[in-house]
């Protein structure tokens, strides 16, 4: 049996190849995250340690989710920056840890993982940590 999948975009595709070369993701989980989130999201996701996005799409626990993260977290990194894969910022794929350490700082402070995520990829990418975490706590404070 043949299966076909399509994508708008070359950067879709990617994501796919690489969620299901995560064990226990299969096409189907794929397709659901794909479908929920875009490319530069999943990797956003993926890069801050945001497996609880990941949840949100249907079929994917918090399991999978945490599996995809750990096991994509370096292949997505190393991916970016060597061929340009995803089409994010390059500022982004330089600053993907300072980015992380951001979303961890403002997790010990209080704030759920995905909210930390969704305040730090306001901030501009070629920021700091600590300016990060600045932009990061006035977007928060401000849905408040």
């Amino acid at each position: 049996m043949v299966e076909l999948y399509g994508f708008s975009e070359l950067e879709e595709l990617h994501c796919f190849k690489m969620l299901i070369s995560v064990s226990g993701v299969g096409p189907k989980a794929a397709l659901s995250i794909l479908s929920d989130i875009n490319a530069q999201k999943f990797a956003l996701c993926v890069a801050t340690g945001d497996s609880k996005t990941l949840t949100k799409s249907k079929g994917i626990g918090l399991k999978i989710a945490q599996r995809i993260v750990l096991e994509l977290k370096d292949k997505i990194s190393k991916e970016q920056v060597v061929s340009g894969v995803m089409d994010l910022p390059s500022d982004i794929h330089l600053n993907a840890g300072n980015m992380a350490e951001a979303v961890s700082a403002l997790v010990v402070l209080g704030y759920t993982q995905s909210e930390a995520t969704q305040a730090v990829a306001q901030a501009d990418p070629s920021a700091s940590v600590e300016e990060m975490i600045k932009m990061g706590l006035k977007a928060l404070a401000s849905r408040r």
